[in-house]
């Protein structure tokens, strides 16, 4: 049990590190404060807002990113919603990288 919590901790952190990879740097900078572990009370208010971002992302400004990256940000606290998220994220990844595929073989 305790391997598969290190596991998905590590594949959380992959994640993380893609999301930092790919905002800018002032961004990716309050992504790393909301990670330690004294932001808790802010990190759980923003990761709420950015789940109700990504369910309303029909607006705009709002989009579809916003919902795994609040949800990454909650199942840092919640370790029982590590593995499903990562699992699901893991899906989601894979499924891009064959449709970019398909793009570019057209």
């Amino acid at each position: 049990m305790r391997d598969e919590m290190t596991a998905s901790h590590k594949e959380m952190n992959r994640y993380f590190e893609m999301v930092n990879r790919r905002v800018p740097a002032r961004v990716s900078q309050f992504i790393r404060w909301l990670r330690k572990p004294s932001s808790f009370a802010a990190r759980l208010a923003v990761a709420l807002l950015f789940i109700v971002g990504g369910v309303f992302s029909f607006l705009p400004v709002l989009g579809v990113w916003m919902l795994p990256l609040g949800l990454l940000l909650i199942a840092q606290d919640i370790p029982v919603l590590q593995k499903p998220l990562v699992s699901c994220l893991a899906w989601i990844e894979k499924k891009w990288e064959l449709l970019k595929l398909k793009w570019q073989n057209r």
